[in-house]
This record gives C-alpha cells, sequence and structure tokens, in this order.
C-alpha cells in the first residue's frame, strides 16, 4: 500500500508543470543577478578611472 502512495506521488510530481515554472524564475534571476554583477564592476572601473584622473588634476602633476 505504502509503495502505490509512493509511486503515485512521483507521477503526481513528474506531470505537475509549476516546478518547471520554479526553475525557470530561478534561471531568469541568476541571469540578471549576473547582468548586474557585471554592470557594477563595469562602472566601478569607470569611476575608479575617473577618480584618478581627477586626484592627477587636482594634485597639480600633469596636464588635464
Amino acid at each position: 500500500m505504502i509503495l502505490q502512495t509512493i509511486k503515485a506521488s512521483v507521477v503526481k510530481f513528474v506531470r505537475d508543470e509549476d516546478g518547471l515554472t520554479i526553475v525557470e524564475y530561478a534561471v531568469a534571476g541568476g541571469l540578471i543577478t549576473l547582468a548586474v554583477a557585471a554592470g557594477f564592476t563595469s562602472l566601478g572601473t569607470a569611476i575608479t578611472g575617473q577618480l584618478g584622473r581627477l586626484a592627477t588634476c587636482v594634485g597639480g602633476a600633469g596636464a588635464c
């Protein structure tokens, strides 16, 4: 009797498509997170460069 219940639960789980939707959202969330991290990394590099140039100009060590 218990084996039949387990089998019915597994078959129900396999046929259920709601689980697939959750996986799709997880993958989409991961891709968005990756894009945001790449954007912030690029932004941080650009800001570091600008601050370096500003420091050089303020210090009077070079032509601005």
